[in-house]
């Protein structure tokens, strides 16, 4: 029986990396990756040499004949037998990245002899509520918010909610995102906000307050608006 590895890598810091990753990605026979660039700088640390390609995300199936060619390949293998590892970027494939529409065709399609098996490891949504002191007994993870459609809706949905909301967000939509949380969250809603910024990284940080107070601070501080943000709202 063949097997699917689902391995989470380091979202930051290169120490987070498990045992257990390590030896699963020096086992198999072909890796496949969100970037090949970024997982090389993992396996060159950690001296694997093993093969590796780039996979296929839903954007594009159907209209690119060279990724769809991908998932034939990726089937091929699997159906001969051989083992492959399925890693993203940063941390836990399928969270919020690609990687869970290649899991959920392989599930689907394979469901005989493929044993599909998760090498747990780091993600940002777990590390950030971990360290950020709020309620974490029940929540609701969105990923990442739309750009356009349907961002009023969900924003009145999250001022309104009794659990604890988190969501990912890019430097780039952060203060936007901030100024629509102090348009629906107002200081009489009593809501709490923890953004954390660069999470095993160098300069990580976690900020709480009001919506109003972090949107101040990173107004004030510019250089804080860089890196990946995980939003917390409790």
């Amino acid at each position: 029986m063949s097997k699917f590895y689902i391995v989470a890598t380091p979202i930051g810091n290169m120490g987070d990396i498990t045992l257990r990753a390590i030896e699963t990605l020096k086992s198999v026979d072909l890796i496949l990756c969100e970037d090949t660039r970024e997982t090389k700088k993992i396996l060159d640390k950690y001296g694997i040499n093993k093969p590796t390609m780039s996979y296929p995300s839903d954007d594009i199936v159907g209209k690119n004949s060279r990724q769809s060619n991908k998932f034939a390949k990726i089937f091929e293998l699997l159906e001969e037998g051989k083992n492959l590892a399925l890693v993203s970027d940063a941390g836990t494939p399928g969270i919020s990245d690609p990687g869970a529409m290649l899991v959920s065709k392989i599930k689907t399609n394979l469901r005989h002899g493929v044993d599909v098996i998760p090498i747990p490891g780091p993600t940002a949504l777990i590390t950030a509520l971990s360290a950020s002191g709020l309620p974490i007994h029940e929540f609701t993870f969105l990923g990442f918010l739309p750009h356009k459609k349907g961002r009023k809706t969900l924003f009145k949905e999250i001022s309104e909610s009794k659990r604890t909301v988190v969501f990912y967000e890019s430097p780039h939509r952060i203060l936007k995102t901030l100024e629509s949380l102090v348009k629906f969250c107002p200081k009489e809603n009593q809501k709490k906000v923890c953004v954390a910024r660069e999470l095993t990284k160098i300069y990580e940080e976690f900020k709480i307050g009001n919506p109003a107070e972090i949107l101040e601070y990173l107004n004030k501080n510019p250089e804080k608006q860089r890196g990946e943000f995980t939003v917390i709202v409790a």
